[in-house]
């Protein structure tokens, strides 16, 4: 406890704020600066799912698809004619990695074309994007 100068018995019942704002304002930066970082530039809600982090990444093309099945190859809108276009150009690389990012409202029926485009190009390697459940 804190005793004001002077040899007074009265408590100095102040509380010395300075460094919590100090704190608060290295957070708010550190939050600033990170938030836009982490936004997709297409608005997928990503299903929940335990993952295995340890497989070999490649280089990747993104497929995402939107609640309402809108297609975006690489955050570029496209019909289904022009993914199989796009996805057979990728294809001329032997290491490449389709990342499918679908809206967990998107019909099974649309994530299996995307999927049977994917390999009717020749690509076998595949990944599907989820988030970490929590608390896992």
């Amino acid at each position: 406890m804190a005793m004001p100068p002077g040899g007074n018995d009265n408590m100095m019942s102040e509380i010395n704020v300075t460094p919590l704002v100090d704190v608060m304002l290295v957070l708010l930066t550190v939050f600033i600066v990170t938030a836009p970082l982490l936004m997709n530039a297409v608005p997928v809600t990503l299903p929940r799912a335990t993952t295995d982090l340890s497989i070999p990444q490649f280089e990747s093309a993104r497929i995402s698809v939107t609640g309402d099945g809108t297609l975006y190859f690489n955050d570029v809108m496209l019909s289904r004619s022009e993914l199989d276009e796009r996805l057979k150009k990728a294809a001329g690389n032997k290491d490449v990695s389709v990342e499918i990012l679908a809206d967990e409202k998107v019909e099974y029926g649309i994530v299996a074309k995307v999927m049977a485009a994917t390999q009717r190009a020749g690509i076998s390697k595949f990944t599907f994007v989820m988030l970490p459940e929590a608390g896992k």
